[in-house]
């Protein structure tokens, strides 16, 4: 099984994904100009569509030629404010502003489609951006369909995504009026971390992990539920799944590891972290989790490292966690870890592994 996923590491390109659906505003999702008339309407079933993609997980935001105050203050008379992450309200090129958005979003982008009612706008975002999915609102009524649209499934995670996203916000204003160490202001923030045995009703969101996560990924494969499942259930495999919470709310499932497990030898086959918390020194704890069931089950322990332009900061972590090279055939390298140094667990996380 895991030979033919090792044949189709570039099946993630078959299956783009889309994260977040940027908006035009004047003529796309409303009917009129603002500037030139505030009497604007709401295009037909917009409301729905909005809706129904918060719900399915996929984030918004909004990329509009118009002043910020009088957009801010029509969004919230329609009800429609909290839907949109990082507005880009501004007289910046659409180009720029998406951009901007991927950046605060922290997400790639070719995971973002782009509605707009005027060709112009479109061909110039198409033509600085290839990479995004640019959409002419004619086609609006279409959009739920779409297969990029459509995740396989809707997980818990999906349905409260915007919402750790607005979380999220939170914890950086606070980081930024905090005065003090990073360790410090991490420790106010009451971390918790749990590693477990993957359950059948985490399967879905492994799946969606797989498929979504690009950056921190070590490897690139992806894996059906059905196989993930498999994985699950096989003596010879271990699949781990990590969860995230903190004072302000839930990250949810954040963290994927498989492992092959042979009696002498066990091999990372895939180990991701969820962008969302790069920044909260949580991903070496898995790495130094497996290392420790390593070193209990007295086996040797390597991984596989697949490289591509995005996910350098992973290999970065094998480095930094003891794993050397042993080999490197181009793009794909096999790295080991002698197994003679756990790092402590950071003190301002509360961690836990299950069985």
């Amino acid at each position: 099984m895991i030979s033919i996923k090792e044949q189709d590491i570039n099946s993630k390109q078959d299956k783009k994904v889309i994260k977040c659906v940027v908006w035009d505003l004047d003529n796309t999702i409303w009917h009129g100009i603002l500037l030139e008339d505030e009497k604007v309407s709401l295009r037909e079933s917009i409301v729905n569509i909005i809706q129904t993609l918060d719900n399915r997980g996929i984030l918004q935001s909004i990329a509009s030629k118009n002043e910020r105050a009088t957009v801010i203050a029509k969004l919230e008379e329609f009800g429609l404010k909290e839907y949109f992450l990082y507005p880009q309200i501004n007289w910046n090129s659409k180009a720029a502003s998406i951009k901007e958005v991927a950046k605060l979003l922290n997400i790639g982008i070719d995971a973002i489609a782009f509605i707009d009612d005027q060709l112009f706008e479109l061909e110039e975002v198409k033509f600085s951006l290839p990479e995004i999915l640019c959409i002419n609102v004619d086609e609006i009524e279409n959009i739920l369909d779409m297969p990029v649209m459509n995740p396989r499934f809707i997980t818990e995670d999906s349905r409260i995504r915007r919402l750790m996203y607005i979380s999220d916000m939170e914890r950086q204003n606070a980081e930024k009026e905090f005065i003090g160490a990073a360790d410090e202001f991490l420790a106010t923030l009451k971390m918790k971390f749990i590693i477990s045995s993957a359950k059948e009703e985490d399967l879905q969101r492994a799946e969606e992990l797989t498929l979504r996560t690009n950056q921190l990924n070590t490897t690139g494969y992806t894996y059906s539920y059905d196989e993930l499942n498999h994985f699950r259930s096989s003596e010879n495999h271990k699949l781990l799944i990590a969860s995230l919470e903190d004072k302000y709310g839930t990250y949810g499932k954040i963290g994927l590891a498989l492992l092959e497990c042979e009696t002498e030898i066990w091999k990372i086959k895939l180990l991701l972290m969820s962008c969302r918390v790069m920044s909260r020194g949580v991903g070496i704890i898995m790495l130094n989790h497996i290392i420790s069931l390593a070193q209990n089950n007295n086996v040797r322990l390597v991984a596989e490292f697949i490289s591509n332009d995005r996910n350098r900061m992973m290999y970065i972590s094998y480095k930094f966690a003891g794993f050397k090279e042993i080999e490197n055939n181009g793009g794909s390298i096999i790295l080991e870890n002698d197994l003679s140094r756990i790092q402590p667990i950071p003190p301002y996380v509360d961690f836990q592994a299950i069985a």
